[in-house]
């Protein structure tokens, strides 16, 4: 009995962790850290690069000598070769080998010294990838952060205005019961009810929508219960830094790993093209080899022969070689080869000004994105508190009898436009400085800051 309460305390205080776990709001941070950390794109990134390192691994050993040890065992009938007397002979036997061979290639036009290096190059360039993948997986997560706590707060405000007519609703039914109001001004308000109870389920399904789509970038388990946290975005206060596309770019090529990966790529082409070219060049080989037998006679009234070992150790012959190919026609694959290589260098010189053209489009964008924002985030502040002091002033004539629906539908509509509007471009700001800077500086850590 006692050990039945233990397991139910037990699976209690799992269930307990497991509910609390799923009950969790997730900052920017941990979204971020959890998408770094358990990407299945970032984790298949990785194996391109420990490719690489194999890749590499195999081109040092390259240049190791060879070492092979190898044995035979031949049964001889009719006529052969006897090789002790080097006669022929028709009688049947049993012949066995073996030997050791070694061999290096100590010239072959560098072309095993510049793989090496063009490996090398490559893996530094994987590594680089690996933290472009990692950066726009985190410029996404972010993105789609920003863009939940965008649908959140239109939810938020539709929710407000539907509170606001509601309670309008609630004031004029009572007015019509005692006579005050006519009965078509409670239709009206309730067709604005209707309108605006319409809008926050319309609100609320872009919300579930935007925390999905989020849910699904962080590939969650299916099932899992998954919110964000609502900061205080009327306490954040958006700063208006200056920043200048050319300073901007000029960082940001030195800290961000797209240049870099392509620049590794690019000297590894060069490498990968001379060792393409040391394939024309004559290569030098030098061996060793060592090499013993036995042979028997198998027919009766042989000879008494020498024994397995004795054998063996007479047998044993050693020699060293030294081997020299010169290249002269090998149906064109070396000068394909070398073609090839030019042509992907050419082209990855191309590939690294194109990213470089790019990089710079879209810094200029960004910066003229944050500058313009400011601008506009500053007209919806200054738009929403107009909008506020009128709907104010409607909401009292309307309370008053002095305005009809219509009009206080009007200011309502207008006032929860005005709202949105300063919440998208306040999220629109922070979304683009987080994003300037954090290109200036190629390290999340900053946004898990924030």
């Amino acid at each position: 009995m006692k050990r039945v309460i233990i397991i139910l305390i037990i699976a209690g205080t799992v269930l307990t962790e497991v509910v609390e776990g799923q009950d969790k709001s997730w900052t920017l941070g941990d979204c971020v850290t959890y998408a770094v950390e358990n990407n299945i794109d970032l984790r298949r990134q990785k194996l391109q690069t420990e490719t690489s390192e194999v890749n590499l691994l195999k081109s040092k050993l390259d240049l190791l000598p060879s070492l092979n040890f190898g044995s035979d065992a031949q049964l001889g009938f009719g006529r052969s070769i006897d090789p002790v007397t080097n006669l022929i002979t028709f009688e049947q036997n049993f012949s066995n080998s073996y030997y050791l061979n070694s061999s290096i290639e100590i010239f072959n036009g560098l072309a095993n010294v510049n793989t090496v290096a063009a490996n090398k190059l490559m893996m530094k360039s994987g590594l680089e990838n690996e933290k472009v993948a990692r950066n726009q997986l985190i410029l996404d997560i972010t993105g789609q952060y920003f863009q939940s706590l965008y649908a959140k707060g239109v939810e938020r405000a539709s929710r407000f205005q539907l509170d606001l007519s509601e309670r309008q609703l609630f004031r004029i039914k009572r007015m019509v019961e005692t006579g005050k109001e006519a009965v078509s001004k409670q239709y009206e308000m309730e067709s604005r009810v209707s309108t605006d109870r319409l809008n926050y389920t319309v609100a609320q399904n872009n919300t579930n929508q935007a925390l999905t789509t989020l849910k699904q970038m962080l590939q969650l388990e299916a099932g899992s219960q998954f919110d964000i946290v609502q900061p205080e975005l009327d306490t954040v206060v958006v700063s208006t830094p200056a920043y200048d596309t050319d300073s901007v770019f000029s960082i940001a090529s030195q800290v961000l790993p797209r240049l870099r990966a392509i620049e590794y790529e690019l000297e590894a082409s060069k490498k990968q093209f001379s060792a393409a070219k040391g394939y024309l060049l004559p290569s030098i080989e030098i061996g060793g080899r060592i090499y013993t037998g036995y042979y028997q006679v198998l027919n009766e009234g042989a000879p008494t022969q020498d024994s397995f070992s004795d054998q063996l150790r007479n047998n044993n012959s050693q020699a060293i070689y030294l081997s020299l190919a010169i290249p002269i026609f090998n149906n064109y694959v070396t000068g394909k080869n070398v073609k090839l290589a030019r042509i992907r260098m050419n082209d990855t010189e191309l590939k690294l000004e194109l990213e470089k053209n790019n990089l710079y489009s879209e810094v200029e964008n960004a910066c003229l994105d944050f500058n313009r924002g400011i601008d506009e985030h500053a007209a919806a502040v200054a738009n929403l508190a107009f909008n506020k002091k009128s709907f104010t002033a409607v909401e009292k004539k309307f309370e008053s009898g002095l305005v009809d629906v219509t009009d206080y539908s009007a200011a309502h509509v207008t006032l929860f436009r005005a709202e949105t509007e300063a919440l998208r471009t306040k999220l629109q700001v922070m979304f683009r400085k987080l994003t300037i800077q954090f290109i200036t500086t190629g390290d999340y850590e900053y946004i898990l800051s924030n």
